[in-house]
């Protein structure tokens, strides 16, 4: 089975026998962890068409009575336990924290989002996660990094949670991290010393204190 480099580094990262898969879309995570992980799935999404084409996907491959699939808004209504994977990839940060936030989670949490990476990272320390790994992928012209956080505790300084303490030591990252704040300060007019400033001390950290 063929699965995007997204949902193949995404499934690489699970290491329990239970996942439940947050927007599920198609159900390729699911199949996937099931036919080669051995998992157990619960496939949701909020979308009764993505649902649709989950289970006929889910089908295809006679797997119905092994993935569970529900529709429901996040992780409502399906009871979570510690030792579960919590999976949720392509949504933005605002709508995970919104999923996540006030609510009883597993000890695992993987979490590839659409943006604001500083934001999530915040959020998941301050419910008492740290990060366990922190891969970058280049797919189709699109960059992501996706996190695994595990319950726990850990202190981070400030340029962790901006530019992630492990992915920052890939090379292919720190370029292209690099070269984006670069741009990001070309285009600051020249009296805005406040967030030149600012994006001069992350430039400055990433070429010569980040290893």
């Amino acid at each position: 089975m063929n699965i995007s480099k997204r949902l193949k580094t995404i499934a690489d990262l699970v290491d329990t026998k239970r996942v439940i898969d947050v927007g599920c879309d198609h159900g390729y995570l699911d199949i996937y962890l099931t036919l080669y992980k051995n998992c157990s799935c619960i496939a949701s999404d909020i979308s009764s068409n993505a649902m649709k084409s989950c289970i006929e996907n889910i089908s295809k491959y006679n797997l119905n009575d092994k993935i569970q699939t529900i529709i429901t808004d996040g992780i409502n209504n399906i009871k979570i336990k510690k030792e579960d994977t919590i999976v949720i990839s392509g949504m933005g940060t605002n709508t995970i924290i919104d999923i996540l936030n006030n609510k009883e989670l597993s000890d695992t949490i993987i979490i590839s989002s659409n943006n604001h990476l500083e934001e999530l990272r915040r959020f998941m320390v301050s419910i008492g996660y740290y990060i366990n790994n922190e891969v970058y992928i280049l797919e189709h012209g699109i960059h992501y990094v996706i996190i695994k956080f595990i319950k726990g505790n850990k202190l981070y300084n400030d340029y962790d949670y901006i530019l992630g303490p492990i992915v920052i030591k890939d090379n292919n990252y720190k370029k292209y991290i690099l070269s984006h704040y670069k741009d990001i300060l070309n285009k600051i007019p020249s009296k805005n010393d406040g967030l030149l400033n600012y994006y001069n001390k992350i430039i400055n950290y990433i070429e010569t204190e980040s290893i």
